[in-house]
This record gives structure tokens, C-alpha cells and sequence, in this order.
């Protein structure tokens, strides 16, 4: 499996905007390659309920399911991979307990990302690139920020945070290896189109098709 790639276009749910199920369907349909379940504040029993649900539709879809936060939820619905961010389980020991998953690491500064990378996360979700309605409270890195991580680590890095159709070509230009939305996909009236046009501008510009 080549993960950079797999990587590439990277959608995350939220139930403020829009249903998980139907977020992930029309996502996967629109070509994304990456799917993360975030779901706070919910019981963990239903996250399982939901979990097993976007497991079989990524399944079928060829793409890689990721569960925020949550270790053992990801490994309840055998999901590919956790996502874990710095007040959550230390990335070293979630690989000792799990050492089969595909463990991503949440950074929001330069020096996160090489902690990150130290202990042993397969890649990095680095952000806020830009200002984020999702997570109001988050750290902007900025392009700065982000080309500054992705030069200094050797495991894939995917851009997060206020990431649009209009600015994914600048975020792109940093050297990231994938794109992650919220908003920009779950936020749109027809996620399955908005999911097909932004994974068209991804690979034109990974394909060198990019004509802007």
C-alpha cells in the first residue's frame, strides 16, 4: 500500500454539519481516499455502531478509515488507523498496543511534528493552515509553518485547517502529501460534487495536470 497516496484526499465527519453515513458516502463516491470518524461527545458504544458502518463503506470504496481520539474504538471496528492529537494517548504507547494500525499524530507547531515523528507516528495531520470554523480553538501554523514541517520530517504530512477549493493549490505547493477537510466537503450542499471537484484539483496538481 503506498500511504502517501491513500493519503491524498483525506475527509473528516461532523455531525454539526451533516449525518456521518450519508458524509461518507457521497465523499467516497466523489473520490475521497481517506476517511476520519470524528465524533465527540458521543457514548462509545455508538461510535462502534457507526464505526462498523463506515468501515464496510470504505471497504468497499478502497479507502483508508481513521477513528479520532479514540484507540480502542478503531480497533473494535478494525479500522485502519487512529488519529491521535497531544492531550490524547501517547502515539509510543498506542503502538505498543497496537502495533498493526496506522497510528497519525495531530501537531500544531514544528517542534510537535518532530516529537511526533520520534515517537513513531506514520504520518502527521499538521495545522491550522489557516483559521478553521470547525475547531475555533486551533493553533494557525500557516504555509510558513506547514513548508517548514514538511521539510524537516520524512513521514507523509497532510494539511489541515480552513482548507478551501479557492486556497488548496497554495497549501499544496507546501510539499504536503495530502489535503484534509471538514467544511469544505461536509459543509457543502452536494458533498459528492464537492468531493469530486476538489479531488480533481488534487490530482491535476499531483499529476502536474495543474494549469493554474
Amino acid at each position: 500500500m503506498n500511504l502517501r497516496k491513500k493519503l491524498r484526499f483525506y475527509v473528516i465527519t461532523d455531525r454539526r454539519l451533516r449525518n456521518e453515513v450519508e458524509t461518507v458516502e457521497a465523499a467516497l463516491k466523489g473520490g475521497a481516499t481517506a476517511i476520519q470518524l470524528r465524533l465527540k461527545n458521543a457514548s462509545t458504544r455508538e461510535m462502534i455502531q457507526i464505526g462498523n458502518k463506515l468501515r464496510k463503506l470504505t471497504a468497499e470504496y478502497g479507502a483508508l478509515f481513521f477513528v479520532d481520539d479514540r484507540l480502542d474504538v478503531a480497533l473494535a471496528v478494525d479500522a485502519d488507523g487512529v488519529q491521535l492529537g497531544p492531550d490524547d494517548m501517547p502515539v509510543s504507547m498506542a503502538r505498543e498496543l497496537a502495533p498493526n494500525l496506522i497510528i497519525g499524530a495531530s501537531v500544531y507547531s514544528f517542534e510537535e511534528a518532530l516529537r511526533a515523528e520520534k515517537d513513531g507516528a506514520d504520518y502527521l495531520g499538521a495545522g491550522a493552515v489557516f483559521p478553521t470554523v470547525t475547531k475555533k480553538d486551533a493553533r494557525v501554523l500557516g504555509l510558513d509553518g506547514l513548508r517548514k514541517v514538511v521539510k524537516s520530517v520524512n513521514i507523509p504530512v497532510v494539511a489541515i485547517g480552513g482548507i478551501t477549493h479557492e486556497n488548496v493549490r497554495d497549501v499544496l505547493k507546501t510539499g504536503v502529501d495530502g489535503i484534509a477537510v471538514i467544511s469544505a466537503v461536509v459543509g457543502a450542499p452536494d458533498v459528492r460534487r464537492a468531493s469530486e471537484e476538489l479531488k480533481a484539483i488534487i490530482d491535476g496538481f499531483f499529476e502536474g495536470r495543474d494549469v493554474s
